[in-house]
């Protein structure tokens, strides 16, 4: 696929060759989104979430200046978007080659569109020597309003802790904690379902019920208190145990407006199996489709993807589901620029 926009740019000169152009390459990688201490944004203290950076699925791509603006691979239309707007906001009127290689899947609750938009300004800031950072990209694309859980994986990887937006700034990193090496996630990808988004996810807030004061206080607690000092110290069943209590209050707050605990059926029915079979950190990742389950090695993560395999194949054949083992990402994400010796990653710094 490709989109073409001449309304962005004129062409630039006839004898232009665009293989001598500096190009710069942006890799990022999905996350993660365990939920939110207040799902209603209407306490003193709206939102503010609990995630984790993934070494997979990755979005990839490259920028240059180009004769002509032209942008392919998947997520073509909206990365011409982010690129356009970028670039309109910085008022630099040049024409741009962007190369999307590969593109975390769209609507999968995975968060594609703030790691696309995040990749796109980054490319855009590093081959025009401007120093953005991922928030300033997030404000003018408009990404992160209600979590920062995308914008702090984008920088730095790990299991992340955000604010929630305050006085109309975007959510701020609160913690950071690196994901222990050997632990795994059991990734459950359903294709042929999507999560809320647009209009629904809009409304899907509207017409929440308000959450309180002290519910909220309680999650923040426990995540604060228990989830993150377990992480550090590798105290895997607590973690999944805390894990599990958040999702188990997201669930159960938004069913009423994603059809049920789980978006698929399909999914819900693969972590219903694992819950079945002992395990408690497991989950649906923001709006969904795709959940997750965790083991403390990568022996325990083959053994739950064969469980969850015979699930699989029990519905449908298992052909709707695809099924992973990832790992947790302590690195942001990696640029390589005509600026660097090498490829660098954007950190990797504990809050």
């Amino acid at each position: 696929m490709e989109t073409t926009l001449p309304e962005l740019s004129q062409s630039q000169t006839e004898n232009h060759d665009e293989t001598r152009d500096p190009a710069v390459s942006v890799a990022t990688t999905a996350r993660l989104h365990f939920g939110f201490f207040d799902p209603s944004g209407r306490t003193a203290r709206p939102f503010g979430s609990f995630g984790l950076s993934l070494d997979r699925p990755w979005t990839r791509l490259t920028l240059q200046r180009a004769r002509d603006i032209l942008v392919t691979g998947p997520e073509a239309q909206r990365a011409a978007r982010y690129l356009g707007k970028i670039a309109e906001a910085y008022s630099i009127d040049h024409a741009y080659r962007l190369d999307v290689t590969e593109a975390i899947p769209s609507h999968a609750g995975l968060g594609s569109g703030t790691q696309l938009a995040l990749a796109v300004g980054a490319a855009f800031g590093a081959l025009e020597g401007l120093d953005l950072s991922a928030p300033a990209i997030a404000d003018i694309l408009g990404r992160g309003a209600r979590s920062g859980i995308g914008i702090a994986t984008f920088e730095a990887g790990g299991a992340v802790l955000d604010s929630g937006p305050r006085e109309g700034a975007l959510p701020r990193l609160v913690a950071r904690v690196p994901f222990p090496e050997h632990w795994r996630a059991l990734l459950i990808f359903d294709p042929q379902s999507k999560g809320l988004d647009g209009a629904d996810e809009v409304a899907a807030f509207e017409t929440a019920p308000a959450y309180s004061e002290d519910a909220r206080a309680a999650l923040e607690e426990r995540v604060l208190e228990r989830a993150l000092p377990a992480l550090q110290n590798e105290n895997f069943d607590v973690f999944c145990e805390e894990v599990g209590y958040l999702q188990a209050r997201m669930g159960d707050y938004f069913a009423p407006s994603q059809g049920g605990i789980f978006t698929s059926p399909r999914v819900g029915a693969v972590l219903e199996a694992l819950r079945a079979d002992g395990v408690t950190g497991l989950g649906q990742s923001s709006w969904g489709p795709t959940g997750f389950a965790f083991a403390d090695s990568q022996a325990e993560a083959e053994r739950l993807l064969a469980i969850a395999t015979e699930v699989a194949d029990a519905h449908d054949g298992g052909s709707d589901l695809e099924l992973v083992i990832a790992k947790g990402r302590n690195e942001g994400a990696e640029i390589t620029s005509p600026h660097l010796t090498s490829a660098r990653n954007l950190g990797s710094t504990d809050v």
